[in-house]
This record gives C-alpha cells, sequence and structure tokens, in this order.
C-alpha cells in the first residue's frame, strides 16, 4: 500500500542508523530525505552519471538504483564519512589539491569510487583509473585532473611523496 513505512536498521560512517521509509523509496532518496546525508546527489536517476554513488558492504553502488528497505543490516559510506572532523581524507585533499573540483556535483561519487579502487589496486595506472572511473561523469574540469588527482592520493596512501 502506497505510504506503507517499512522500519531499516543500518550502519551509516560507522553509526548505527534507523530509518522509516516507503518502499518503493530508493536508498538516494533515503540518504537525502530521510537521512539528512545530501552527499550524494541524484543526477540522472538511472545509474549511468555516478553521482549518486556510496560505498555499501565495501561495493561501489548507484543509491538510485537500490531501495533503501535493501540497506537493511548493511554498511554504507557515504562522502560525509571519510573526512575526520575538520582533517579531510587523502583522496578528498588530493582532489582539491589537484584542481580535481569545481561544481563538486560529480565529487562526492568520483571520491568514493576513487576510495573503492584504491583499496582494490593500490597503484593503479592512468588506464585502470580511467576504466573504473568511466561510468562517472564530470562536466566541469576533464578527466585528466580527476587522473592526477587519484594518482596523488595513491601515492601519499602507499606512503609515497607524490
Amino acid at each position: 500500500m502506497r505510504g506503507e513505512k517499512v522500519r531499516v536498521q543500518t550502519t551509516i560512517n560507522g553509526q548505527a542508523v534507523e530509518f522509516l521509509c516507503e518502499p518503493r523509496q530508493s536508498l538516494l532518496e533515503c540518504l537525502r530525505d530521510i537521512v539528512g546525508l545530501t552527499g550524494a546527489k541524484e543526477g540522472c536517476n538511472d545509474g549511468n552519471c555516478g553521482a549518486c554513488a556510496v560505498i555499501l558492504d565495501g561495493r561501489l553502488v548507484n543509491s538510485c538504483l537500490m531501495l533503501g528497505v535493501e540497506a537493511q543490516g548493511c554498511q554504507i559510506t557515504t562522502i560525509e564519512g571519510l573526512a575526520r572532523g575538520t582533517e579531510l581524507d587523502p583522496i578528498q585533499r588530493a582532489f582539491l589539491e589537484q584542481g580535481a573540483v569545481q561544481c563538486g556535483f560529480c565529487t562526492p561519487g568520483l571520491i568514493l569510487a576513487t576510495k573503492v579502487l584504491l583499496e582494490r589496486v593500490p597503484e593503479p595506472d592512468e588506464s585502470q583509473i580511467r576504466r573504473w572511473l568511466a561510468n562517472h561523469l564530470c562536466r566541469c574540469t576533464g578527466y585528466d585532473k580527476i587522473v592526477r588527482a587519484v594518482k596523488q592520493a595513491a601515492a601519499q596512501l602507499r606512503g609515497v611523496r607524490a
């Protein structure tokens, strides 16, 4: 029935979270409209732009393609969960330092995608980076700055001076 709500218990950015949502609501809608985490953006709403990407149980997912009720019992990381207080994550810092951020609409998804990539491949080459980020659309910065930011973050995370 329309309007009937379901209770969802999950962990978001390391914190236990419980929310009520309609079974038809996407995880993106739940994160933004119910939980109040607006870092994930609604771009295409059909899984083609990556603006809504979040990390769910270690996998990068487009939150616009997943129902909020499917998050029951899951571990979710959003862009809001990367920084530690006022200290930016090395990936966030690299994006800023390389000028890979302009309007910021695509940035949260690109940063989270980079986090998952670097957890899997600590020293990716340019081809691997470009393939991994191919489903993330950016119209402001151009991809060269983004690739440089990923390389810088990878080096910093490995303890190598970039």
